[in-house]
C-alpha cells in the first residue's frame, strides 16, 4: 500500500508543480487552489509512505515520478520542446524509480 500511495503522491507532485507554473506567482485563483490542495495531499502521501519505506528511497521515487510526469506533460502540451534525447532522459528517470522499487 505504501508504494501505491507514494506513486500517487508523485503524480500529485506533478499536478502541484504544473499548477504552480500556471498560477502566475499565485495571482490566479483557480491554479493557486489546485496547487495548494495537490501540495498538501502530495506531502501527506509522502509522509504516509515514509512510515514503511526508507526516507531516501521514498523521496527519490516521489521526486522521480513527479519530475518525469511534469516534464512529460509539458512536452505533450507544447510548453517545453520535445526531443528524442529528452524522452530518453525521462525514461532513464523512470528506470531508476523502477530500480529502486525492485531493489527494496
Amino acid at each position: 500500500m505504501s508504494w501505491f500511495v507514494l506513486v500517487l503522491s508523485g503524480v500529485l507532485e506533478a499536478v502541484w508543480a504544473t499548477a504552480l507554473g500556471r498560477s502566475e506567482g499565485l495571482s490566479r485563483p483557480a491554479p493557486t487552489v489546485v496547487f495548494a490542495l495537490a501540495l498538501v495531499a502530495s506531502m501527506a502521501g509522502l509522509a504516509y509512505a515514509m512510515r514503511d519505506l526508507p526516507v531516501g528511497t521514498a523521496y527519490a521515487v516521489w521526486v522521480g515520478v513527479g519530475a518525469a510526469l511534469t516534464v512529460g506533460y509539458a512536452m505533450l502540451t507544447g510548453d517545453e520542446p520535445f526531443s528524442v534525447v529528452r524522452l530518453l532522459l525521462i525514461a532513464g528517470i523512470v528506470g531508476c524509480v523502477v530500480g529502486l522499487k525492485v531493489t527494496h
